[in-house]
C-alpha cells in the first residue's frame, strides 16, 4: 500500500484566476479580433457568372415515372461529381444554379441501363431541358450487347444512399473522418459525432461487420480514407426485426463502409510516431487485414498530450453495460457516471480534456466466418493504462432558506492511474434455416489507484470564516466483471411465427480500500477536529435473467407478440472502517457496515403491431412485479427489509414513413427505475467529513413516463436537411438528494423520494447549402425546462432551470485546397427556487471556432484551428474566457504521398487552464484546472500498403472504371 502522505502536498486557498472587469476586457478584444478574422471570409465571396437550371422527365420504356431515379451531373473531363438530384413521384428533375460550361449527365436506376449524355449550356437563356428521357431494361441493354460497369458518384437505393469513395478528394493519408467530411448530407463534429441526414450515426460497420465495438470513432479515426470504396448511409433494422420480419420501428443510423477489393487482401493502415517540446511524445499505429469472411485489425497508441481513445460507448460494450441495459426484468436502465467511478477505464465525453494525461492503450479485432458462413466469430481486446495528474480549484455558492447563502473555496491536487483489461466475444451460429444461437460475452478487470490534498475553506456571505480544512487522501480499487447472454430463435413454418429466449449471467465484484488524514478547524465555535482513518470495502454483485418471447401473425400484416422477463439481482456490500487511535486500528462501528440485499422481478407483457407499407403501430402494456428482500446489520443493530412493487407500464409507438427522406417517430413508454445499490446501503461515505452521503434503504422506485417526438427530412437533391425532437419525462416517486447544512455548514447529502419531477426538451436542426458561395450553412437551437422538488435542511423546495441554446456552423470549400469551418455554440442557463427568491442563477457558457485547411503546391498543407471559450456567470463577478491556437505543417513525400512529415505548434497562447460551469439543486459552481500548455511536436506518418494504389489517397481513377462488352 502507498502512503497518501507520498503525494502530499500543502496548499493554500487560492482565488479563481482572472475575474474582473480586467477579464471581461481581454475577452472583448480577444472576441473582437476573432470576428475581424472571420467575417470578411464570409461576405467576400461572389459569383457574377450566369447561371442555368436543367431538368427533365425520366420514364420507362412504356412512358411510365420513374421516381427515386438517380440523377448526376458529371465534369466530362474527369466524371468528378458536380451535383446531383433525385427524380420526384412524377420522374421530374431539376438541377439548379449550374455555371455556364459543358458538363455529362447521367441517369441510374436500378434494374435500368445507365443513361449518358454530353451537353453544353446554350449561349442565351437560363434553362436547360432535356425533356422526356426513356430508360432502358438492362435486360434489354444485354440484347443490345453494351454493358456499362462505371461507378456512380451517388447512388439511391430505397432507403439506402451510397456514395462512391473515389469521387470524393481528401488530403494524402486522410482517415474515414475527413471522407465523411466531403460528402453531401453528412457532418462531422469537433468531437467525432457524425450526423447524416439530420440524426446521429450510431454505429459505423466495416464491410456489414462491428469494428472494435459500436463506437463510430473507433473506425472513422483510426481507418484511412484511401482503404473505402463505398460509403453507405442508411437505417439499420433491430435484430428482432430482421429476424421475425415484422418491423418494431425501432432503427439505428448506420454508416457502412465497403472496402477495396485490393485492400481485402493485403495489410494496410497508419503508423504515426512524433516528438515535441517539454518531453511531450505522441505515437499511434493502426493495422488491418480484411478478406472475404475475416477481418483482424490492430490499434495501439501512447501520448502525454492528453488523447485518449475511448468514448462512453466504447466503455459500455467493454464493460457489458449494454448487455445489462438489454437484460430486462426493470424496465428501462439507466447509468450513471460520477466522481466515485472505480472501473479505471478512461472515457472520453469530447471537448477539452483536464489535467495532464499520459494515456498508452492498444487492442486487437477480429470477426471470421467458419462453416460457410453459418457461423460468425468476433471478438475484442483492449488494453489502457491512464495516468492523470488534475490541480483544481473550486469555488461554490451554496444557496440557503431564508434569502441566505454561503461560500465554499478549494483547492486541490490528484495524482493517479488506472489499468484496464477489457474483452468481448460474440459467437453467431445458424443451427438450420429455422433456428440460430447467439452468445455475448463481455469480460472486464480494471486496478485503479488515487492519492491527493485538499485545503478548503467556507465562509458566510459578509465573508466570516466559518471552518478550514485540510485533506489527504488515498484510495485503491480493483474491479471485475464478467457478463454473458445466450440468445435462441426459432423461426415456424408459418411467416410471422416465432419464438425466442435469452439466458443473461452478470457477476461484479469490487474490492477497494482507502485512507485519509483530515483536519478541520471550526472557526465559529473555537473547536478542532483531527480524523485519521484507513477503510475496506467489497462489493458483489450477481445478476441471473430470463426473457421469454413468441410472435404470431393474425393476418393482413398485423402481429401479436406475448412475454415474459424474469431477472433476480443479488448485492452485498461489507465496509469496515478503523479509526487510527495511538498507534492502533479502531473499528469505528458507526461507519461500518455489513448490508445485502436481493431485487426479484417478473414482467409479463402483450404487444399489437400492425405494419403497413407508409407506416407501422406498436401498442401493448406489461405488468411489473418487484420484490426488494434486504439486511442491514451496523453496530449492535440488524434489521430487514421486505417491501413489495408493483406496476402497469404501457407502451406505445408510431413509425411514419412519408418518403425515403422524410420520416415520422412518436413514441410512449413508462418504466421504474430502481434505485442504485450506493443509494440503497445505509453506509455512510465520509471522504469528505465536510460533505457526507449516506444512502436510504427505505428509498421506492421512481415511476416515469415519457413520450418522445422526432421529425426529420433530408432532400438528396439540395442537400438540404431538417430535424426536430420533442421529449417529455414525468416521474413519480422520483429519487432526489436531500441536503442538510449543520450551524458548522457541515453538509449531509441523502437519497430520498419526492411527489414528482418533470423536464422537457426541444431540439430544432436546419441545414443547407449555398453552392454558388461553395458554402454550407448549419443551424441548431435547443430549449430544456425542468421542475423538480428537493429538500434543504427537510424543507420541501421547488427548483425550476431552464436552458436556453443555440449553434451556428459554416463550411466554405474551394476544391481540394482550401476549406473554412467556422462554428459557434452559446448555452444560456437560469434556475429559480421557491425558497430563496434573491438569489436565482444565471450563467452563459459560449465556444466559437475556426478551423482552416490549406493545399499549397500539391505536397504541403497548413492547418489551423481556434477554439475560444467563454464562461460568464450573472450571478457572481465570475469571467472567464480560454483561447486556444493549434498550427501545424505538413510536407508529403515518398511515392503516392505514403509519408507525412508535420510540424506543429498546440496552444500557441499557452492557455494551460479549462473551467467548468455548473447549476445544481441548491449552487453554484465553477471550476478551474490546469491543462497542457504550449509544445511544439514534429511527427512522421506512413501509410502502410497505400503504394498498391497508383492513383493517391483519396483519388478518383482518371476516367472512372468502364467496361465494354460486344458480340456480333
Amino acid at each position: 500500500m502507498i502512503a497518501a502522505k507520498k503525494y502530499t502536498r500543502r496548499v493554500t486557498p487560492l482565488l479563481l484566476r482572472e475575474t474582473g472587469p480586467a477579464c471581461r476586457t481581454g475577452r472583448g478584444e480577444a472576441f473582437k479580433k476573432f470576428t475581424l478574422l472571420v467575417f470578411p471570409l464570409l461576405v467576400g465571396w461572389s459569383v457574377t457568372a450566369q447561371k442555368f437550371s436543367i431538368k427533365g422527365t425520366v420514364s420507362d420504356s412504356l412512358s411510365k415515372p420513374m421516381p427515386s431515379a438517380t440523377v448526376m451531373l458529371l465534369n466530362p473531363k474527369d466524371s468528378s461529381l458536380v451535383n446531383f438530384a433525385v427524380t420526384g413521384s412524377s420522374g421530374i428533375f431539376e438541377i439548379k444554379n449550374v455555371n455556364k460550361g459543358t458538363y455529362q449527365l447521367k441517369i441510374s436506376f436500378v434494374g435500368f441501363a445507365t443513361f449518358t449524355k454530353n451537353f453544353s449550356t446554350p449561349e442565351t437563356g437560363t434553362l436547360f431541358d432535356f425533356g422526356a428521357i426513356k430508360l432502358i431494361p438492362r435486360s434489354q441493354a444485354l440484347a443490345d450487347i453494351v454493358i456499362q460497369g462505371e461507378k456512380n458518384p451517388v447512388t439511391v437505393k430505397r432507403d439506402t444512399i451510397e456514395f462512391n469513395a473515389g469521387s470524393f478528394k481528401t488530403k494524402a493519408n486522410a482517415n474515414v473522418e475527413d471522407l465523411l467530411k466531403k460528402m453531401p448530407g453528412i457532418e462531422v463534429e469537433t468531437d467525432g459525432t457524425i450526423n447524416a441526414q439530420g440524426e446521429q450515426v450510431q454505429q459505423v460497420t466495416v464491410d456489414g461487420r462491428e469494428f472494435f465495438g459500436r463506437d463510430p470513432k473507433l473506425a472513422t479515426r483510426n481507418l484511412p480514407a484511401d482503404a473505402v470504396d463505398k460509403v453507405q448511409v442508411f437505417d439499420k433494422k433491430s435484430e428482432q426485426t430482421t429476424f421475425t420480419g415484422i418491423d418494431d420501428g425501432t432503427k439505428t443510423k448506420t454508416i457502412n463502409l465497403e472496402l477495396k477489393e485490393e485492400k481485402r487482401n493485403a495489410a494496410f493502415g497508419n503508423m504515426m510516431g512524433g516528438v515535441g517540446t517539454n518531453d511531450r511524445f505522441q505515437a499511434k499505429t493502426n493495422i488491418n487485414r480484411f478478406n472475404s469472411g475475416k477481418q483482424f485489425s490492430f490499434l495501439g497508441m501512447a501520448n502525454n498530450v492528453n488523447e485518449q481513445g475511448f468514448s462512453v460507448d466504447d466503455y459500455m460494450n467493454f464493460s457489458g453495460g449494454a448487455s445489462q441495459m438489454a437484460g430486462g426484468g426493470g424496465g428501462r436502465m439507466t447509468i450513471q457516471i460520477d466522481g466515485n467511478n472505480t472501473s479505471g477505464v478512461p472515457l472520453n465525453f469530447g471537448g477539452r480534456q483536464n489535467g495532464i494525461m499520459t494515456n498508452y492503450a492498444g487492442g486487437l479485432n477480429f470477426n471470421q466466418d467458419f462453416n460457410s458462413k453459418k457461423t460468425q466469430v468476433g471478438g475484442n481486446y483492449f488494453y489502457s493504462r491512464l495516468e492523470q495528474n488534475i490541480n483544481r480549484d473550486l469555488f461554490r455558492i451554496n444557496y440557503l432558506p431564508n434569502d441566505s447563502s454561503y461560500n465554499y473555496f478549494s483547492k486541490s491536487a490528484t495524482l493517479g492511474n488506472s489499468d484496464s483489461h477489457r474483452a468481448n466475444l460474440t459467437i453467431d451460429h445458424k443451427i438450420d434455416s429455422a433456428n440460430s444461437l447467439r452468445l455475448n460475452s463481455n469480460l472486464a478487470y480494471s486496478d485503479s489507484e488515487q492519492s491527493g490534498n485538499s485545503y478548503s475553506v467556507t465562509t458566510l456571505e459578509d465573508g466570516d470564516t466559518i471552518n478550514v480544512s485540510d485533506r489527504n487522501t488515498y484510495s485503491n480499487s480493483i474491479s471485475k466483471s464478467l457478463n454473458n447472454n445466450l440468445l435462441w430463435r426459432h423461426r415456424f413454418n408459418k411467416k410471422g411465427r416465432t419464438i425466442s429466449t435469452s439466458l443473461t449471467f452478470n457477476l461484479s465484484d469490487i474490492k477497494s480500500n482507502g485512507e485519509q488524514q483530515t483536519d478541520n478547524d471550526f472557526k465559529a465555535a473555537d473547536e478542532k477536529q483531527s480524523i485519521s482513518q484507513v477503510n475496506n470495502q467489497a462489493t458483489l454483485n450477481q445478476t441471473l435473467g430470463a426473457t421469454l418471447s413468441y410472435t404470431e401473425p393474425l393476418g393482413n400484416r398485423k402481429y401479436l407478440e406475448a412475454n415474459y422477463n424474469f431477472r433476480t439481482n443479488r448485492n452485498t456490500v461489507d465496509r469496515e472502517v478503523y479509526d487510527r487511535v495511538l498507534g492502533n486500528e479502531v473499528l469505528n462501528p458507526l461507519l461500518s457496515n455489513d448490508y445485502g440485499s436481493n431485487y426479484i422481478y417478473n414482467r409479463p407483457g402483450i404487444n399489437l403491431r400492425i405494419n403497413r407499407q407508409k407506416f407501422n403501430f406498436t401498442v401493448g402494456a406489461s405488468y411489473q412485479s418487484t420484490r426488494l428482500k434486504g439486511k442491514v446489520s451496523r453496530a449492535d443493530t440488524t434489521f430487514t427489509i421486505d417491501r413489495p412493487f408493483e406496476n402497469l407500464l404501457p407502451v406505445a409507438r408510431f413509425n411514419y414513413d412519408f418518403s425515403n427522406f422524410k420520416h415520422l417517430r412518436v413514441d410512449y413508454e413508462t418504466s421504474m427505475q430502481e434505485p442504485t445499490v450506493t443509494q440503497l446501503q445505509p453506509v455512510i461515505d465520509n471522504q469528505d467529513p465536510l460533505n457526507v452521503y449516506v444512502g436510504n434503504p427505505s428509498l421506492k422506485p421512481a415511476y416515469a413516463q415519457s413520450a418522445n417526438v422526432h421529425f426529420n427530412t433530408f432532400n438528396p437533391a439540395k442537400f438540404i436537411s431538417f430535424f426536430a425532437v420533442a421529449t417529455v419525462n414525468y416521474q413519480t416517486n422520483a429519487i432526489v438528494n436531500s441536503q442538510g447544512v449543520d450551524s458548522r455548514l457541515r453538509r449531509t447529502t441523502r437519497p430520498v423520494n419526492v411527489k414528482d419531477a418533470l423536464t422537457m426538451n426541444a431540439n430544432l436542426n436546419f441545414g443547407f447549402p449555398i453552392r454558388k458561395l461553395l458554402s454550407r450553412f448549419n443551424f441548431g437551437s435547443t430549449l430544456a425546462q425542468s421542475r423538480s422538488i428537493t429538500l434543504l435542511n427537510d424543507v420541501e423546495n421547488t427548483i425550476r432551470t431552464e436552458t436556453l441554446g443555440g449553434n451556428v456552423r459554416y463550411n466554405f470549400t474551394y476544391k481540394e485546397f482550401f476549406t473554412l469551418d467556422l462554428s459557434a455554440n452559446i448555452r444560456n442557463q437560469s434556475t429559480r427556487y421557491d425558497f430563496n427568491t434573491s438569489n436565482n442563477q444565471r450563467y452563459i457558457n459560449s465556444t466559437y471556432t475556426a478551423e482552416t485547411n490549406i493545399t499549397i503546391l500539391k505536397k504541403f498543407q497548413l492547418n489551423s484551428d481556434f477554439n475560444f471559450y467563454v464562461y460568464d456567470s450573472r450571478t457572481n463577478d465570475f469571467n472567464q474566457t480560454i483561447p486556444i491556437l493549434n498550427v501545424w505543417l505538413s510536407r508529403f513525400i515518398m511515392k503516392a504521398n505514403a509519408g507525412e512529415i508535420k510540424v506543429g505548434v498546440s496552444n500557441v497562447l499557452n492557455r494551460s487552464l479549462s473551467v467548468t460551469q455548473t447549476a445544481s439543486a441548491n449552487y453554484l459552481q465553477q471550476e478551474t484546472i490546469n491543462n497542457l500548455g504550449r509544445y511544439v511536436m514534429v511527427s512522421f506518418t506512413y501509410a502502410l500498403n497505400k503504394q498498391l494504389n497508383p492513383f493517391g489517397g483519396g483519388s478518383r481513377r482518371p476516367g472512372g472504371m468502364r467496361m465494354m462488352m460486344r458480340t456480333d
